[in-house]
């Protein structure tokens, strides 16, 4: 069901995770942490590097580089399960959510919900798109 389009309701589902889940992102000595959680699973960037190699050194995030596009392509990759739909939209991901993350709370963490991941995966969805010439 990931990145179809269901012909009864024609609303498209992106998600093989429930929209209750979230991903946490936080420092250890200098290091890019990012856990999935309930359960706290580490999010490594094994996965998506076989998609896309942008950073071999490990995620990062508040910016527009390198980490940060590894990041939004294993996030993609981890809430959707879907190639497809990670490589279509994590560009405008990284844009729009993982270049706006921000460490400097009072816990010194982020947290981005499946609810948000949705909200934005369907916002890229419903863009026109220009016609080639």
């Amino acid at each position: 069901m990931s990145g179809t389009i269901d012909s009864q309701s024609h609303e498209q589902t992106f998600t093989r995770n429930s929209p209750d889940v979230a991903y946490v992102g936080y420092r250890q000595r200098g290091r890019a942490i990012v856990e999935k959680q309930p359960g706290e699973e580490r999010l490594t960037p094994e996965q998506s590097l076989k998609v896309a190699n942008h950073s071999p050194s490990g995620f990062e995030w508040g910016y527009g580089g390198s980490g940060p596009a590894q990041l939004a392509l294993a996030l993609l990759l981890d809430y959707t399960d879907d190639e497809a739909v990670a490589l279509a939209h994590y560009t405008k991901f990284k844009n729009e959510v993982v270049s706006q993350l921000d460490c400097t709370g009072p816990d010194g963490r982020w947290r981005l919900t499946g609810r948000a991941i949705e909200s934005v995966l369907r916002e890229t969805s419903d863009e026109a798109v220009a016609p080639s010439i």
